[in-house]
């Protein structure tokens, strides 16, 4: 008996190792949002990694309202380069591939969903091509072409339905996992990753068997610098980046000295620049706010009764709601981000920013130079030599152009260093 146990035991030293080796690894990420560089960079080291492990093949885990146009062919690029299989798996349940999603999802080389969920929409200006406002008929007629043509070849290069790719481009067609599977948009329907992997497993790719039913899975995480960079990409934290460089920018223009304000603003700033070259931004909403500021101040001077602040108040919130393409809920800013913002902003200019500017135009009311145009009595005989006068309980040193006598109010009109220059008071 401890003969055969013996065996096992050594049967199972010299059999294991070869079995998990055969088995291998699957590497798996999860992609949850829009799309963006940062997702980009997120899949291509994900597929770097998984080659680098000789994996089986790369699950990416998907679920996404839509994306940028740029990171999308991006991601796409990488996916048909892939040296290692890519599965895309829309899930879970109520998940979906729409717009950027869609083109993902198309080129992958297995494409899966989970049951109850949804893939299509892939309107191009839902993939970041701008609004509707923004584009002539022209460019959304040459946009929408490049796209149909795009994903036309994706279809065709993984052998999926074309008519049904170009479909979900031109008319926006979306369709259930049941009715994708069945058009041959998608190849699997899996209810969990086990059921993914036991459905992958002996499926040639690219003329590699899968084998994927006992093989390990292994999660790749995202670097730190990848979740801080998805969690920048977003269109409330860039307008909060704009209130912060004006609020720091402008408070240190009108209350100097301060510098902390002016540092905060100058760096939100420069962040705010960087993130509106990734993000749809629309001219016309962020020239509607540079008028508002233009009002708010305007009217700290003016006597328009607030007449110029309500005007601002106005451009403000309509810059805020046109400053991001609003066809497309993934780029709306929220009333309930935008009317604190408007309020909080009003408030700015006219109690800091009026303070600040009111103070640095007012006469100065302090210093020697406040004596300039007061009168005071001649304590002594004052002439081109010298006298006295008193001001304010202090004695002080006078000189006159023309003699004057003691006693007679004088008026003063100029103050150098200790010594007054005074005249006869005006009647």
């Amino acid at each position: 008996m401890d003969m055969r146990r013996g065996l096992y035991i050594a049967l199972f030293l010299w059999v294991g190792p070869w079995a998990i080796a055969l088995a291998g690894e699957v590497c798996t990420i999860r992609i949850d949002g829009a799309i963006g560089p940062a997702t980009a960079s997120y899949i291509a080291r994900a597929i770097s990694d998984a080659s680098a492990r000789n994996a089986e093949c790369l699950i990416i885990g998907l679920d996404t309202p839509g994306g940028l146009l740029d990171s999308t062919k991006d991601i796409v690029r990488e996916m048909l380069a892939s040296p290692v299989p890519v599965v895309v798996y829309v899930s879970p349940a109520g998940a979906g591939a729409t717009s950027a999603g869609c083109f993902i999802t198309m080129a992958a080389d297995v494409a899966a969903m989970a049951p109850a969920t949804t893939i299509g929409a892939a309107h191009p200006v839902a993939i970041g091509g701008g609004s509707e406002q923004q584009l002539s008929d022209t460019m959304k007629e040459k946009l929408e072409n490049y796209s149909v043509s795009y994903i036309e070849a994706i279809a065709s290069k993984r052998q999926r339905n074309v008519e049904w790719a170009k479909a979900s481009v031109k008319e926006s067609a979306s369709i259930t996992a049941e009715k994708a599977k069945e058009l041959k948009v998608v190849e699997i329907i899996a209810a969990d990753e086990r059921d993914l992997l036991r459905q992958l497993d002996g499926r040639v790719v690219n003329g590699r068997t899968l084998h994927t039913a006992g093989a390990a899975v292994v999660a790749i995480p995202r670097q730190l610098s990848e979740k801080l960079f998805q969690a920048l990409w977003r269109p409330e934290l860039m307008f909060m980046l704009m209130l912060v460089a004006m609020y720091g920018i402008i408070g240190e223009l009108s209350n100097p000295g301060a510098i902390l304000p002016g540092v905060a603003g100058v760096i939100a700033l420069v962040l705010m620049l960087y993130m509106s070259a990734i993000l749809p931004v629309n001219v016309a909403g962020l020239a509607l706010i540079g008028v508002a500021m233009v009002l708010f101040v305007i009217d700290v001077f003016a006597p328009t009764h607030g007449i110029l602040t309500g005007g601002g108040i106005v451009a403000f919130f309509l810059g805020g709601l046109m400053m991001f393409d609003r066809a497309e809920p993934l780029w709306r800013l929220s009333l309930a981000m935008l009317i604190p913002a408007t309020a909080i902003t009003a408030a700015f200019f006219i109690f800091v920013v009026g303070a600040g500017l009111r103070a640095q135009w007012l006469p100065s009311q302090v210093g020697v130079h406040t004596l300039v145009g007061k009168i005071a009595p001649a304590l002594t005989p004052i002439d081109h030599a010298g006298g006295k006068i008193s001001i304010e309980g202090e004695y002080w040193n006078a000189v006159a152009a023309e003699p004057l006598a003691q006693g007679v109010p004088v008026e003063i009109v100029a103050v150098k260093g200790l010594t007054l220059t005074v005249r006869a008071k005006q009647s």
